[in-house]
């Protein structure tokens, strides 16, 4: 999941786990425990077996004020859901969802709707082709920002 302000982009993959595809939004990012009660519904509906959330880093790899929150965010999920959640870094998600869609003839009005689940099925690929899971664990990060 690419874990935005504004809304949340979900990708899910093959059963086999070789192919990302984009599978969704979550706007009203506001209502964090309804956001996590919703991504609850969608993991069991789906038989979801890890949640990859993407690790908003600075390019330098520094934690910001967004990787904190994101990982907040995570830690809260990692205590609601019986799945394993991971970060995974997601530098450069977006600006590469946003090429391989204009690539595809998708216009900006059109591109900046889904933008966000099309980022989420990148970040899932690249972790898909061998990127290093971090677990996260309750205690690891802090409480969730409300």
């Amino acid at each position: 999941m690419d874990w935005g302000t504004v809304r949340i982009g979900l990708a899910t993959c093959d059963p086999e786990g070789i192919l990302a595809s984009p599978y969704g939004t979550i706007d009203q990012v506001r209502d964090l425990p309804a956001v996590r009660r919703r991504i609850a519904r969608i993991v069991a509906d789906e038989e979801v077996e890890v949640v990859v959330v993407g690790h908003p880093l600075s390019l330098d790899g520094s934690r910001g004020p967004a990787a904190r929150s994101v990982e907040a965010q995570a830690a809260a999920l990692a205590e609601a859901l019986d799945v394993p959640v991971v970060l995974h870094d997601e530098r450069l998600t977006t600006v590469t969802a946003h090429r391989l869609l204009a690539a595809s003839g998708v216009d900006g009005r059109q591109r900046r709707r889904v933008v966000d689940r099309a980022a989420a099925a990148v970040l899932l690929q690249t972790w898909l082709d061998g990127g290093a899971p971090t677990h996260v664990t309750p205690a690891s990060l802090g409480p969730p920002e409300e």
